[in-house]
Formats: structure tokens, sequence, C-alpha cells
């Protein structure tokens, strides 16, 4: 007998477990500074529930998460400086300016919903008695009080519209943007609603406010919102670099897309139930429907490198 046939056999076996053990080192290898992955949320009910989504999936991964409320140039700038990590709510074209402003500070990851509606709109009784256009508005100036109720200040969508009246555009020069949060803009279209009054304010889908109202969307406003009624795409944003550093987590991003009804369902159950429902809705919404971590987790692990979906699955009782 001889050794010579043993040898190369021991050697390819301790190759193969090198290389096995590298394999599996390398999966596990994610930096300490990925455990912990920062987001940031305007504080719109949308955003919340993408955000809940992604918490509710990097935790059952095994990473720690935390959310800060920011408005959108502070977003943007935080990115920049590497202190977030992400941010699930670039809406386009409205946020162009600031893409075009940090387009060498930050990565666009991909489109994560598309089909969204961003433009003025009002009360269903207020279009049918005749303001279905941009250019109708200033025709019932009397009505509206020569308001338009927009949402937090310093957000592109405002100052579209301050440039519009700046430029006495539709001849709304003398009207006056009535700036504040989203859940402010939202009561004082409840209180007109409840009492049949004319209102004109920034609307949006996805977003309950679609069904629990019965409103309708103004044509006219191209130049400022871009056409059918503000058709906007939502991209998802990393820090410059962050895929490379964290590349776990950066595939999670790539592989969430989300839809229209995902969202209103998920808004929807959230509305009304206090702040942090967002996540909350989010798990119940994705434990009814486990379908989608097929593609949602589709080549993500834990932290630790272990497969991800059972994981995800395991946290969520499915």
């Amino acid at each position: 007998m001889s050794i010579r046939l043993s040898k190369p056999s021991w050697l390819g076996a301790l190759c193969a477990t090198t290389l096995f053990m590298s394999s599996h080192w390398a999966a596990a290898a994610e930096p300490a500074q990925c455990k912990k992955v920062t987001l940031s949320d305007p504080g719109w009910t949308d955003i919340g529930a993408t955000n809940g989504v992604v918490t509710t999936l990097l935790e059952g991964l095994g990473y720690d998460t935390q959310i800060y409320l920011l408005g959108v140039p502070v977003g943007f700038e935080s990115l920049k400086n590497g202190e977030i990590d992400a941010f699930m709510g670039n809406w386009m074209p409205a946020q162009k300016g600031f893409i075009e402003k940090y387009q060498n500070d930050i990565d666009v990851v991909r489109t994560n919903l598309e089909g969204v509606k961003f433009t003025l709109a009002v009360p269903s009784y207020v279009y049918e008695q005749g303001v279905k256009d941009f250019s109708d508005l200033n025709q019932f100036a009397d009505d509206f009080r020569e308001r338009i109720y927009g949402i937090a200040p310093g957000s592109p969508a405002n100052d579209n519209l301050q440039k519009m009246i700046d430029s006495n555009d539709f001849n709304l020069q003398d009207w006056q943007l009535v700036e504040s949060g989203e859940q402010g803009m939202l009561s004082e279209v409840d209180r007109a609603i409840r009492r049949n009054k004319f209102i004109v304010f920034l609307g949006w889908e996805p977003h309950p406010m679609n069904v629990n109202h019965d409103i309708k969307y103004l044509s006219g406003g191209d130049k400022y919102f871009g056409p059918n009624y503000g058709g906007a795409t939502i991209h998802t944003l990393t820090r410059k670099g962050y895929a490379d550093e964290c590349g776990n987590v950066a595939k999670l991003l790539t592989n969430l897309k989300f839809t229209l009804t995902m969202e209103n369902e998920v808004i929807d159950s959230a509305s009304g139930k206090g702040a942090g429902q967002a996540k909350q809705a989010a798990k119940e919404w994705i434990q009814s429907h486990p379908q989608v971590l097929d593609s949602w987790l589709d080549g993500v692990t834990t932290y630790h490198g272990e497969p991800g979906e059972p994981a995800v699955k395991q946290s969520l009782g499915i």
C-alpha cells in the first residue's frame, strides 16, 4: 500500500474544511458597528409604516434599531454626516433638490414604492362645486379664506407651494400657506369636513385619508408636483458606502419593495392607536402575509450569519 493516495485526500479534506470555515466566518463577519441600524422618520405615517416593517425584520435578524424623528432637511444632513444609516422616504420628484444637493454624500438603493399620488386635494363636495383644477382655486378664494394647508415647515412640498404663491401662478399671490405637521393639517381637514366647509390641502396616497374621507385630487399642478396628480416614486437611501460596510443590511434594504395596498393597510391599522403603533401594525401585517418574507429575506442572513427567514419567522411566531 502506498500513502501517496492518502496524502492528497487528506490535503483535499483539509482545504475543503478550511474553505467551509472561511465561508462560514465570512457570513458571520459583518462589523460590530453594523449591529445597530439607525433610520430617520419625518413624522409621516407612510414612512412610519415602512420603518415599522424594516425594524421588525432587522430585530428578528438580531440587529438593534433606532428611529430618529427628523425633518427632511435635517434627515439628509444626518445621512451626509453618517449619523443616520438609512431613509426609506425619498419622495421623488418632490425631493429632487435634496438629491441633487447630496448626490455625492448618499447612495440611492432602490425604488421601494410606485403609484404614489402627491398634490393638492379637496373634499369631494368642494370638487363637485367646481374646484377640480389648481386654476379653479382663486374663484372660491373667500370660501377657502385664501389658505392652503401644507405640512411641516421646510418640506419640499411646502417650498413648491410657496413658490407657486410668490410667482402668482393661478392668481394666488394673496393666499397664505399654513404650515404645520401632518397631524395638524389633518385636524384642520377633519374639522372642515365635519362642518362642510371649503379646504384645500396637501393630499397623498398611501395614507388613511383616502379611506377615512371622500377626497379628490386637483389637476393642473404638474409644474410643481409632476404629472398624474403628482405621481411619485419613493426611494430607499443610505449614507455613502453603507453597502460596502454593512452588506447584509444593505441586501435587506435592496430587497424591500412595498405596495400601496400594504402601506394603506398598515397605516390604517396603526391610526389612532398612539405612538409606536406603526411597528405593531407592521408586525401584525407580516404575520398575516408571511409569503412576503420569501422575497424580502432572499439572500439575507441574521447578524451572526445564520439563515435569515427562519429566524424572522421564529421571532414573529409564524
